[in-house]
C-alpha cells in the first residue's frame, strides 16, 4: 500500500475529537486504504483490535447491514466494554437512511466515528442538517505527481509523462502498465462511477420532489466528454446547452445544469469560479472545470496528442488543492491569471504554461502578473528549464521542482 501520510496525519490530527470524521473523494482515489493504514497507526498506538469496528459496504459479506436498523442494532453489539470504539463505515452512503445510525451514535459516549462516501450528495439534505457543526470533512484525491514519484521509484521525467499519460488513481502504481491495461481499468472506474454512484445519489434524491432525474446515462457521458475536452476554459451551463443543441441534442439549461451537478458531486470534475483580483469578490459568470484524474481524462477524450498546457494546468490546480489553498480562476482588468490561491487569508498568484522561451510566450504570461498591484507572491511555472528566475519580483520555476518540493 501506498502511505497517504497527509491524510494519514488529518486523521490523527482528528483522532477522539467530538466531530464525524467524514472522508469524500472519487471512486479509487484511496479512502479505504487510507482506513486501514490508520487503523494500523491506531493498533500501533496502543489501540487493540476488538475497539476497530470496520465495515465496507461494498462488500457482500456485509449485505445484511444494508438496512439501518440492521446496522445499529450490529454495532451496538460490538461496542468495546469501557473503551472507546472506533467505528469505520466505508461507502456508508449505500446504507438508505445512513443518517439516522450516524447521529445515533454521534450521540453515545466512548465512539469515534469515521465514514467514507463517493458522493457529495451525502453531505447534503438531512445528513448536512443533522450534522450541522459536527463533523469535518477530509478530502482525499488521487496521488500527487510527488507520491507517484515515490510509488513508482522511475526517474523523474519520465515518471511525469506517466503520470500525464495515466494519471494517479493509487492502483496503477502496481500494475505492469501499458495502455492497455491502464485503459480497461480506467474505464471500469469510470462507468462505475457514471452509473452506480450516481443512481446512489439518485436513491438519496428521490424523497426531494423538486428534483430532475438523471435518466439519460448516454447524454451524461456526452456532458462528461465535453468538459473533459474544455478543461481550463471558461464555460457556463448556457454553453454547453448551446454545444449539445448545435450537435443536434435538444436538452434545456436546467437538465444540463443538474447533470453538470452529478458529475462534480462524483468528484469527477471541480469547478473553480472566477475571482475579481482587484475587488476581491466572486464574479458569478463562467466557471472553469477541472478533471480529478488525467488518466480519466484520456479515457473519456483518447487523442494521439492532447494539449500540455491545459494538462500542466489541471495537475497544477489540484496540488494547490492538495495544499489546503482554496483556488479560484484570476480576473484583472482584460486579462487572466491561470489561478488565485488563498490559504489564512494570504493569496498567491499563479500561471501555468509548458514554455515560455518564445518572446510571445513570456510577455503573455507575465503581463497578467505584472498588472497585479498588492505585494502577494506571483509565481509562473513552466516545463523549460531556461526560463528560471526573478523578473522584477515575479519568480518563473521549474514546474517538476515546485511539484516535489518539500511540503511545509
Amino acid at each position: 500500500m501506498i502511505l497517504r501520510k497527509a491524510y494519514v496525519d488529518r486523521l490523527i490530527s482528528w483522532k477522539d475529537e467530538q466531530v464525524i470524521k467524514v472522508v469524500t473523494g472519487v471512486r479509487r482515489s484511496g479512502k479505504s486504504t487510507l482506513f486501514l493504514q490508520f487503523q494500523q497507526w491506531l493498533m500501533e498506538n496502543g489501540i487493540s483490535k476488538d475497539q476497530i469496528i470496520y465495515i465496507n459496504f461494498e462488500d457482500l459479506e456485509y449485505e445484511s447491514l444494508l438496512d439501518y436498523g440492521k446496522l445499529y442494532q450490529y454495532l451496538k453489539e460490538h461496542l468495546a466494554n469501557d473503551k472507546t470504539t472506533y467505528i469505520f463505515l466505508d461507502e456508508i452512503q449505500k446504507v438508505p437512511s445512513f443518517e439516522k445510525v450516524v447521529d445515533s451514535l454521534y450521540i453515545k459516549p466512548g465512539i469515534d466515528l469515521y465514514i467514507t462516501g463517493s458522493n457529495a450528495y451525502m453531505l447534503s439534505g438531512d445528513l448536512a442538517t443533522l450534522l450541522t457543526g459536527r463533523y469535518v470533512e477530509i478530502k482525499i484525491l488521487p496521488l500527487s505527481f510527488q507520491e507517484y514519484l515515490s510509488a513508482t521509484k522511475t526517474e523523474i521525467e519520465q515518471a511525469f509523462s506517466e503520470y500525464l499519460q495515466y494519471g494517479g488513481l493509487p492502483y496503477l502504481t502496481t500494475m505492469n502498465r501499458t495502455s492497455e491495461k491502464v485503459n480497461t481499468y480506467l474505464e471500469g472506474i469510470y462507468n462505475t462511477v457514471i452509473v452506480n454512484d450516481i443512481e446512489d445519489r439518485e436513491k438519496r434524491k428521490e424523497s426531494d420532489p423538486s428534483r430532475l432525474k438523471i435518466t439519460d446515462i448516454t447524454l451524461l457521458k456526452t456532458i462528461a466528454k465535453y468538459l473533459a475536452s474544455v478543461v481550463g476554459n471558461p464555460v457556463s451551463i448556457k454553453s454547453i446547452a448551446d454545444y449539445l443543441v448545435s450537435n443536434g441534442r435538444k436538452v434545456s439549461p436546467n437538465t444540463v445544469d443538474n447533470y453538470v451537478e452529478a458529475l462534480t458531486e462524483s468528484y469527477i470534475f471541480y469547478p473553480a469560479d472566477r475571482f475579481d483580483i482587484v475587488g476581491k469578490q466572486l464574479l458569478k459568470t463562467n466557471q472553469k472545470f477541472y478533471i480529478v484524474d488525467l488518466g480519466l481524462r484520456n479515457h473519456i477524450l483518447p487523442r494521439k496528442s492532447y494539449d500540455l498546457g491545459f494538462s500542466l494546468e489541471n495537475i497544477v490546480y489540484f496540488e494547490l488543492l492538495r495544499r489546503g489553498y482554496k483556488v479560484c480562476v484570476g480576473k484583472v482588468g482584460n486579462t487572466e491569471v491561470d489561478f488565485v490561491a488563498e490559504r489564512d487569508g494570504t493569496y498567491t498568484y499563479f500561471q501555468v504554461t509548458a514554455n515560455m522561451t518564445a518572446k510571445e510566450t513570456f510577455e503573455r504570461e507575465i503581463r497578467p502578473l505584472e498588472n497585479i498591484r498588492d505585494n502577494y507572491p506571483k509565481i509562473i511555472l513552466t516545463m523549460d528549464r531556461l526560463t528560471q528566475g526573478n523578473y522584477d519580483g515575479i519568480q518563473v520555476q521549474y514546474l517538476l521542482d515546485w511539484l516535489t518540493e518539500t511540503i511545509r
